[in-house]
């Protein structure tokens, strides 16, 4: 085992079992049996360390991720994820809090991978005709709402009882941001239809460009689909 994981290994181990989600270097280094110079020659400080030990205990959760093949239906995909993502924060409390602490500079880069496998699904469910508004905004929705849940469970468990909490937050904001299934698009003049029509044909201009179309009438045709999509109903 390299120096480089003996001190990640360490550090994790110390940040699972600590009560405040936190550790020094210098029991990082007593674990590790290294020197500090050691370690500050790794990680640059204890900032570095700590985004560093988020991406290690986010790996198998992210490995996960990556696997999961898709379902025939995007919005479960989508439903599945919140829950994956709320379970792997009640098991570890220590990981996801130091992954959203405001005290990091520079989000850890699980954070920026986790963001775009999200936004992955949501460009699938755009692909189907499933969503409402364009992935990016929905995107920012579900990962605040998401983390916010998660948050509150692991950080508040008594104020929160219900069992029942994170599947009622993720189907009222799932639901805010795509369209039913079995819903129908033709006849239909509604501004959630026009919405779901924009945000659909803007994901198929992103896989596949229209020959006919110069790459920035593409990128202006995008924009435009996007504005429509984000649309207020009431604008």
């Amino acid at each position: 085992m390299n120096v480089r994981t003996r001190i990640l290994e360490a550090a994790a181990d110390l940040l699972s079992r600590s009560s405040e989600a936190d550790f020094s270097t210098r029991a990082v280094c007593d674990a590790a049996g290294v020197g500090a110079p050691a370690l500050y020659r790794q990680f640059g400080d204890k900032e570095g360390l700590l985004s560093a030990v988020v991406d290690f205990g986010f790996e198998q959760y992210l490995a996960g991720k990556r696997a999961a093949r898709p379902s025939a239906d995007p919005v479960q995909d989508l439903r599945d994820g919140w829950d994956n993502h709320v379970a792997f924060a009640v098991e570890n409390p220590n990981y996801y809090r130091l992954m959203f602490s405001p005290g990091l500079s520079a989000p850890p880069a699980a954070v920026a991978e986790a963001h775009e496998l999200l936004l992955a699904v949501l460009r699938r469910c755009a692909a189907a005709g499933r969503l409402r508004i364009s992935p990016e905004t929905a995107a920012r929705m579900v990962m605040s709402a998401n983390s916010g849940v998660a948050l509150s469970l692991i950080s508040r468990p008594a104020f929160y009882p219900d069992p029942d909490f994170s599947r009622r937050v993720r189907d009222a904001v799932i639901g805010a941001a795509t369209v039913p299934n079995d819903a129908s698009t033709e006849g239909d003049p509604s501004a959630d239809t026009t919405a779901a029509m924009a945000v659909a044909l803007g994901a198929r201009l992103q896989e596949a460009p229209p020959d006919a179309l110069t790459e920035e009438e593409t990128a202006l045709l995008r924009q435009w689909l996007r504005r429509l999509a984000d649309a207020s109903p009431t604008a």
